[in-house]
């Protein structure tokens, strides 16, 4: 039988240090056939510096920036016409620990896998606070998300895509990552569309990747009854908005899109007093629901 073919789907878009940084662990990263750079046309040097790569490491660079939905929509589909078995998906920003592929394909059974997602400074803590399922319990500490697992695996839960591992067989169920989402909540709906197509789907704590910490995601509010993803930048927001929206709407239901508006009048009105961010989450949600996903290139021209 032949190898297992897999090909390492990197997005980036102007950090050319931290793109270089991931690149040379990713060289030196047993099992990984090559790596497949999709340049969300960057202005940093860095489309001149991947052209002098060749080989293990090759690249694409679109016409212009289609944030991280755009790159993973097209690097994925690259990595399938390459053949690819299995598509190791990442950011720019993120290091996989030296064994984070090898401890992953200890668990070819699943379909949609990743790792946890640590602070490069604290790594005992995670950039991206779990949901443990079947409850409403949120872990924040790697430790125990280990004591979550159960034969090495949290099951249903997973955080693309940063680090995550999904099948051939699976993109071809369900197609592409939506690209005219930009960013935030394009991972999110991937994985409940997997979810829905019976993809079998999970966290293997022993695999770590590194990453830089992102600040207030899982603040939590309503006197700690729940948590809201708080982001300072206002593309984020904006786009957050608008796809959560829409992901709540498609998989969930109007009950849990009303919950959401409620969370984000009383976050902006109460626990980060911000009232400015209400009509633009507004904006952004109707946008959304009518199938408007160009709103939010009005804030990429002060730099989000």
């Amino acid at each position: 039988m032949s190898a297992v073919q897999v090909l390492a789907v990197v997005v980036t878009f102007n950090r050319l240090p931290l793109l270089q940084r991931l690149l040379e662990r990713l060289r030196e990263t047993p099992r990984l056939t090559g790596v497949l750079v999709v340049d969300n046309a960057s202005t940093d040097g860095t489309g001149e510096w991947l052209g002098s790569t060749s080989g293990f490491v090759r690249h694409r660079t679109l016409i212009r920036n289609l944030g991280g939905a755009g790159g993973f929509h097209h690097g994925l589909a690259w990595a399938l016409e390459e053949g690819a078995d299995l598509v190791w998906l990442m950011d720019d920003d993120g290091l996989p620990e030296p064994d984070c592929l090898a401890t992953l394909l200890e668990h070819e059974t699943l379909d949609f896998w990743g790792p946890l997602v640590v602070d490069e400074r604290a790594p005992g803590r995670l950039v991206f606070p779990i949901r443990l399922p079947g409850g409403t319990s949120v872990v924040h500490e790697a430790a125990d998300a280990e004591r979550a697992a159960v034969g090495g695996v949290i099951d249903g839960i997973v955080i693309p895509f940063n680090g995550v591992l999904v099948t051939r067989d699976l993109v071809e169920r369900i197609g592409l990552p939506r690209e005219e989402f930009f960013i935030w909540g394009d991972d999110h709906e991937y994985r409940l569309r997997a979810e829905e197509a019976g993809a079998r789907v999970a966290t293997v704590p022993a695999a770590r990747v590194l990453h830089p910490s992102i600040g207030e995601l899982g603040t939590p509010m309503m006197f700690g009854r729940t948590t809201y993803n708080h982001t300072p930048s206002d593309l984020k927001h904006y786009c957050m908005a608008r796809n959560n929206t829409v992901n709540l709407r498609r998989y969930r239901g109007w009950p849990h899109v009303l919950l959401f508006w409620l969370k984000t009048l009383w976050f902006y009105l109460f626990t980060r007093p911000r009232p400015a961010r209400i009509p633009m989450s507004v904006r952004a949600a109707v946008a959304g629901l009518r199938g408007d996903f160009t709103g939010h290139e009005r804030y990429l021209k002060v730099g989000g």
